[in-house]
């Protein structure tokens, strides 16, 4: 149990800024920009940023619920 719950977190952490950025077809650049304005939810080990497609997913879609919002008022 404890090995499946372990590799199911490993398929939805993105390591790195080009993961992220690959994943959510922006640059690099934009990921570390977005990073450092806390616009995006992603974390650090070290040096390292990270981020769950799970929780991308559920933010994007968070933005998006946002921005119809906006629409329509």
């Amino acid at each position: 149990k404890v090995l499946a719950d372990n590799d199911n977190l490993a398929s939805d952490v993105l390591k790195g800024a080009d993961e992220i950025a690959r994943f959510m077809g922006l640059t690099r650049r934009a990921i570390y920009h977005a990073a450092a304005q806390g616009a995006l939810p992603v974390f650090r080990m070290g040096e390292t940023i990270l981020a769950r497609k799970t929780t991308l997913l559920a933010w994007i879609a968070g933005q998006e619920q946002t921005a119809r919002a906006r629409a329509a008022a």
